[in-house]
């Protein structure tokens, strides 16, 4: 069963999930650019995040923004209605983000995220 959202109604979703970040750690994604696209082009992914970690940067200067993608179809096709597609897209910016900070899959999935 696929939830209908549409893709502006999903990119509020995102902005919304967004807008729940801590100020203490919205202060470190100064240099993060999250979009939201239909699907990854070859991996069934809810979300991906590309860049360098926080806890891997040293000399970070000159490098494009990291990249969040949250990834539309994928996750209204799992979800059983707009609260939950809300609920996914909220989980799957917050492991994308999670990356961003250094945390591994493995720890995300402990934490609830994924």
């Amino acid at each position: 069963m696929s939830v209908s959202m549409s893709e502006a109604e999903f990119e509020n979703a995102v902005g919304d999930a967004l807008d729940t970040l801590p100020d203490e750690l919205a202060a470190y994604m100064n240099n993060v650019v999250v979009l939201v696209e239909d699907e990854h082009p070859t991996e069934d992914l809810l979300g991906l995040y590309e860049g360098v970690a926080l806890t891997e940067r040293f000399e970070y200067s000159g490098h494009l923004p990291d990249v969040i993608t949250i990834y539309r179809l994928p996750i209204l096709d799992i979800a059983r209605d707009e609260d939950d597609a809300r609920r996914e897209i909220a989980v799957t910016v917050a492991h994308e983000i999670g990356h961003h900070f250094g945390i591994d899959d493995d720890r995300l999935h402990e934490l609830g995220f994924g």
